[in-house]
């Protein structure tokens, strides 16, 4: 009754007993554990850190799903659980556990929270069972029989003052033993993320359209649609802007919840945003062609200046979800994006233009495709809007 009494208060609970013994050549065993003198209780309490509360409260609200493995009994860890807020958590214990087969397991882990009594070995069978159940799992652990489940997990997270196996074991050692930090520690890679996937769509809907651009020109150009060396000069100067994505704002939306890399997600948003810019691209060809009737050096100018600009505005369009007007750009984009503009305009007028095969466009001429540019950049806004309703349940 005081075991249970003590357990259901948090307590580690021992009992200690002792009997006068005489020196013996052989070894003691359990066998000399008999006619023994009951002494006491030994009782253990370790308070879980100030703030675990609301930690694991700001981890729900990212998605994150806290679960407890613990080889305590069943009664401490229900305890504990009710001091960091689990409360009415269902709790498995390890001898449950072990009756049950591997499909009914993975329909436990989804509804129990605190796993009690358990040893190394069904760890890592909870862990298994989590992944196959399409879970991305974190074990966080610091002694030798968290060994297994380090290797198992998709990331084994450890603490400095953990045993060396441990820390071996694990991907990520914290240094300081705070599980805040998991929580800085997904948003930020949550940032990163999100940053990496936005380079990527930028960059492969930019590729896309621009060589179906040029595809679709050289059918009925009498001359190359644009020089190699202008080529290579362009992705130079729109990846300059696309350079500053690691260090651009990441709007809430993104951070909310985990997310992971689709490829069928980018072809769509490749090949949506891809064929966009190519309309435009061809009704800069339009004017030039049939409007002013360009000559080889003005079209190469004038498609030049087109593609550069139309995909630095863009980058502004399709780097949120958001409308445009409610996400906030770094401000390092927008000095490059800047920059790679004035640079755009001053080459067809600086010593290298004859070297590049430009030539001097009139202001006419440059307003239109100034104003080409602007209006891809709001058919952006409303092709991103429509996509990304189409595409909600894909995301």
């Amino acid at each position: 009754e005081l075991f249970e009494q003590w357990s259901a208060q948090g307590f580690r609970v021992l009992g200690a007993a002792s009997k006068p013994a005489s020196a013996q050549k052989h070894p003691y065993s359990t066998a000399d554990e008999s006619d023994m003198v009951f002494r006491g209780f030994l009782l253990f309490f370790d308070p879980p850190k100030p703030g675990v509360q609301e930690t694991i409260q700001a981890l729900a609200r990212l998605g994150v799903r806290l679960k407890v493995i613990t080889g305590d009994n069943h009664l401490v860890a229900r305890h504990t659980a009710q001091i960091v807020g689990l409360d009415g958590a269902k709790v498995l214990t390890g001898a449950e556990l072990d009756i049950l087969r591997d499909e009914a397991l993975w329909h436990a882990v989804e509804e129990t929270t605190i796993f009690a009594e358990v040893d190394p070995n069904e760890k890592e069978r909870i862990i298994l069972a989590l992944k196959k159940r399409g879970h991305v799992v974190g074990y966080m652990g610091d002694g030798i029989n968290d060994a297994p489940s380090l290797h198992s997990a998709d990331v084994g997270i450890s603490v400095a003052n953990a045993v060396d196996v441990a820390k071996e074991a694990a991907d990520l050692v914290l240094l300081k033993q705070d599980l805040d930090v998991l929580r800085e520690g997904i948003i930020q890679g949550r940032r990163t993320f999100a940053n990496t996937l936005k380079y990527v769509f930028m960059a492969t809907s930019a590729n896309f359209g621009n060589m179906f651009s040029m595809a679709g020109a050289s059918l009925f150009l009498p001359f190359l649609p644009m020089l190699p060396k202008q080529i290579l000069l362009i992705n130079f100067l729109t990846d300059l802007p696309e350079m500053t994505i690691a260090s651009d704002n990441v709007d809430d939306v993104y951070i909310k919840r985990p997310r992971r890399m689709d490829i069928d997600f980018i072809r769509r948003f490749m090949l949506t945003f891809g064929s966009l810019s190519s309309v435009f691209d061809y009704a800069t060809f339009a004017v030039l062609m049939w409007v002013i009737k360009a000559n080889q050096q003005t079209f190469h100018t004038g498609w030049f200046i087109e593609s550069v600009f139309s995909a630095g505005v863009v980058v502004f369009a399709v780097r949120t979800r958001l409308p445009f007007t409610r996400s906030k750009p770094s401000r390092a984009m927008l000095i490059i994006t800047a920059v790679v503009f004035v640079t755009t305009l001053y080459l067809r007028y600086s010593p290298l233009a004859s070297v590049l095969g430009f030539a001097p466009l009139p202001l006419p001429l440059l307003l239109v495709i100034f104003g080409i540019a602007a209006i891809y950049f709001f058919a952006a806004e409303v092709a991103k809007r429509w996509f990304y309703t189409r595409m909600r349940d894909h995301e």
